[in-house]
């Protein structure tokens, strides 16, 4: 079966074409880009119509490149960044730019309640937070959480908050102009944390405590279940056929079937824009002074215990504009690498290959991956990046090589304090765009200590398991079976005990970094 997938990032949306039967084979990709627009009260928004023309023209050229014919996709599913916050009409129009899962302006909002009360727990509200745990095992703990930006919205604009009809998740709101149909994805609905995953329906308590409107909150669907078909309307701009399924699901969530980490205790390393670590658990666990909650997976009964990074890849994306693009000399005028040195596919293959002349510890250096705040384990939007220890004879490359470095060391801090909580596997499959770089893999291996598997496409790994959702939808098929049946390791990277003690030494520095740091960090970005 022909399988048609939204990946649906930060700044790209990354279109897949699959065929299923007795394997997965990704037969055509194309992306586009849409803007980020950051404001210096913490927004972080984009706008719908960007996304739109990025979804059409996208469409087009997957089925061009592949030679079908549109009446040959049995359908058609997203899978999107997730803890935005899209408020819609009754005609599933947005009212305002949506709001993805950097944007912090509600902090104001979240202080006031979360941080109010005299009793409190890691400095939030001790009746709201035995009251969330009691309900989701999890809470809005986090500035960054949906539910403060609704709140932002309310108290900020409220000519546009009178008129919401309905409150949708970024791949909701996709789904709502593809079908039609105002729905939730039980993974969409449970990350606002006013979701009740064991009795399948909205806390009527949680929304009370924090003061949202019943009324805003749609019909919950499983990830599994066809949310509709697509009308004339959408199927004419799309390039598709009326009729065709549509089936919706979160980054977070599908990642780890498109890895194929689908047996309980089996975890997987993301690097993608952000990064995360996974485990996926037939039980749910929350690590409230970590920041690492159980949410639930495309399947009730399953979890997936979610350490999140916020900015990842897209530190490495910062240092290739502004340390490698600015100033090494073939790129001054923003040449593609391809168009100077064949023998390198891109700009990070070739800074790939720079890095790899750089030992372990990067003669010193350590960067924080922090350039846009921080979530797990320390919650704090004032965070920033920083280059510690430069000396003299560093260079540009040692800098480089710190940059990839310090996205693993945190990803290890994550990994080791996931462990102390639930059982990690120590076969980690690792997926996203930063497991296209050997390089990157290897340092993963090395830093974290544990044996990496990667395989094909690592950068579509969400969308090659929003596929199996659909197929498994279509079939009636056990997801999770499908997944391990189908997604195999491609390649085994084995930790260097050569380069253990240099990197321990330099994680433990990395760990300090932060809480030397935070007095700084609160006194330069203050009016952040």
């Amino acid at each position: 079966m022909y399988i048609i997938v939204y990946d649906f990032g930060t700044s790209t949306v990354k279109t897949c074409l699959f065929n299923i039967d007795s394997k997965i084979k990704l037969l055509a990709g194309a992306s586009a880009d849409y803007n980020l627009y950051i404001s210096d009260d913490g927004g972080s928004e984009q706008d719908t119509e960007e996304w739109w023309v990025a979804l059409c023209s996208t469409t087009k050229e997957v089925l061009k490149k592949s030679g079908l014919e549109p009446s040959q996709i049995e359908g058609i599913s997203f899978c999107t960044q997730m803890q935005g916050t899209v408020l819609v009409d009754q005609n599933g129009n947005a009212l305002r730019r949506p709001m993805n899962y950097l944007d912090h302006k509600g902090e104001k909002e979240y202080k006031s309640s979360m941080g109010s009360g005299l009793v409190k727990v890691d400095g939030c509200n001790a009746r709201m937070t035995v009251k969330n745990l009691s309900v989701n095992k999890t809470g809005s703990f986090s500035a960054k959480d949906p539910v403060w930006k609704y709140k932002w919205v309310e108290n900020n604009e409220p000519e546009v908050f009178s008129k919401v009809y309905k409150w949708l998740d970024i791949g909701d709101y996709l789904v709502a102009r593809c079908t039609g149909r105002i729905v939730r994805t039980v993974d969409s609905a449970f990350a606002t944390f006013l979701y009740d995953s064991r009795k399948k329906r909205w806390s009527k308590g949680l929304l009370k405590m924090y003061k949202v409107n019943p009324a805003h909150m749609p019909e919950v669907i499983e990830c599994t279940e066809a949310a509709g078909t697509l009308t004339q309307k959408a199927a004419k701009e799309l390039g598709l056929v009326a009729g065709t399924p549509v089936f919706a699901g979160g980054d977070a969530t599908l990642t780890n079937i498109g890895a194929g980490s689908a047996l309980p205790g089996d975890t997987h390393i993301y690097i993608g824009t952000s990064g995360w670590v996974i485990t996926f658990m037939d039980y749910q666990k929350v690590d409230l002074l970590s920041r690492i909650g159980g949410i639930v997976s495309v399947k009730h009964g399953y979890y997936v215990y979610y350490a999140e990074l916020e900015t990842a890849g897209k530190c490495f994306e910062w240092v290739m504009n502004h340390l490698a693009l600015d100033e090494i000399g073939m790129y001054l005028s923003r040449t593609k690498i391809t168009d100077v040195e064949s023998k390198y596919l891109s700009l990070y293959d070739y800074l790939s290959e720079e890095v790899s002349k750089v030992p372990p510890g990067a003669n010193g250096v350590i960067f924080t991956p922090w350039i846009h705040g921080n979530r797990c384990p320390f919650e704090d939007s004032k965070a920033g990046g920083m280059f510690f220890n430069i000396r003299i004879e560093n260079g540009k490359r040692d800098m480089i090589r710190a940059v990839l470095e310090g996205i693993c060391y945190h990803l290890r801090w994550m990994l080791e304090l996931s462990s102390k909580k639930v059982k990690t596997s120590q076969t980690i499959r690792f997926v996203g765009g930063g497991a296209l770089s050997k390089v990157t893999c290897q340092m993963l291996a090395d830093i974290t200590g544990r044996k990496i598997e990667t395989v094909d496409n690592p950068q579509s790994a969400g969308a090659t398991g929003s596929a199996l959702v659909v197929a498994a939808g279509i079939k009636g098929e056990d997801v999770f079976e499908l997944s391990r049946c189908l997604v195999k390791a491609n390649h085994v990277y084995i930790p260097n005990p050569e380069y253990r003690e240099v990197y321990d030494r330099n994680f433990k520095v990395f760990k300090r970094l932060y809480k030397s740091n935070v007095k700084n960090f609160r006194d330069l970005n203050m009016d952040n």
